[in-house]
């Protein structure tokens, strides 16, 4: 029988993940918390032999300001809203980690690399927006060269999975990918409430299943999808955080994805769990108990039903 797989990644991204909604006057603890976090989810993965891959925005590798203007690319994106274009932010930017740990992020990707089984990949080089107004491949482009020389400079890493920020999905782009060394991408469920929008009622659609099955199961058998000959390995479920005063829910939450990932063990299938480490900036001890909660539960499955841990590029 085939062994199923339990898939982890996550999408690294600190304050660039929405510097044009985020306040970071109003944020600062959140995202030292995270930082904080990002250690301990590290220890855990590794006291517990789980691999998994961290899909990183290209400007926390930088080693300063000055490093991070010298990898910026020509071609920028031209957004219609060009509050999404974070190059336009430089000016709140510091000089180094030590002094803006909210923008730099160097020491904490030494850690993922030193840590064993953990993957580091792109989550392209300045959060691009590829289904936006006014943005075009070559930018696209640009974008993705700059981040494969900033990690070959910094880190000697050759970047071979991506994640597009915001699951802004778009196979028009995977040829284009392809061409600069990425070999897997993260692509959204198969299910009907991703496949089509619903317009306000979409998040709410997601968000209840979440909770209720509402939905088709999101594992899946094949693993070997290739569009453009660039793998697509489907999302299953994202960890949404703990809330305080949700106790019901936290329970649904957590038997779900623990339900779902006993049907993946069982079935022989493949189950894709991911979030944003700034998703613990917030009850990070309580997240922290629930990820070790779901740890706990792939250790029981790995023994009974040998599920095993995977990255994005152990598909490759």
């Amino acid at each position: 029988m085939k062994k199923g797989k339990f898939i982890i990644s996550l999408d690294f991204e600190l304050h660039w993940g929405g510097a044009e909604k985020w306040n970071l006057n109003e944020m600062q603890s959140y995202f030292l918390n995270t930082r904080k976090s990002i250690p301990e989810v590290l220890r855990l993965f590794k006291e517990n032999n789980i691999r998994a891959t961290w899909a990183t925005v290209g400007f926390l590798f930088a080693k300063n300001k000055k490093q991070l203007l010298e990898f910026c690319p020509d071609n920028k994106p031209t957004y219609l809203n060009q509050k999404l274009s974070y190059y336009n932010y430089f000016d709140e930017v510091g000089e180094n980690e030590e002094e803006d740990p909210f923008h730099f992020g160097y020491s904490l990707i030494k850690q993922i690399l030193e840590t064993k089984g953990q993957e580091l990949a792109t989550h392209t080089f300045a959060h691009y927006y590829c289904n936006e107004n006014g943005q075009n491949l070559e930018q696209f482009q640009a974008d993705l060269k700059a981040v494969q020389a900033i990690a070959k400079e910094n880190f000697n890493v050759k970047l071979e999975s991506l994640v597009f920020p915001r699951n802004q999905y778009n196979s028009r782009y995977l040829e284009t990918a392809k061409q600069e060394g990425i070999k897997i991408i993260r692509s959204n469920p198969n299910v009907w409430f991703w496949n089509k929008s619903y317009g306000k009622l979409t998040p709410i659609f997601r968000a209840l299943d979440t909770l209720w099955s509402i939905s088709s199961s999101l594992s899946f058998k094949k693993s070997t999808i290739k569009r453009n000959d660039v793998i697509e390995l489907p999302a299953s479920r994202f960890f949404r955080p703990y809330k305080n005063n949700e106790k019901t829910i936290q329970k649904l939450k957590m038997n779900r994805i623990k339900n779902e990932m006993t049907f993946a063990a069982k079935k022989g299938e493949n189950y894709h769990l991911w979030w944003h480490p700034h998703n613990f900036g917030e009850n990070v001890s309580e997240n922290i108990k629930q990820l070790k909660d779901i740890i706990a539960h792939y250790r029981y499955l790995n023994e009974k039903y040998a599920f095993q841990s995977s990255t994005m590029g152990d598909y490759i």
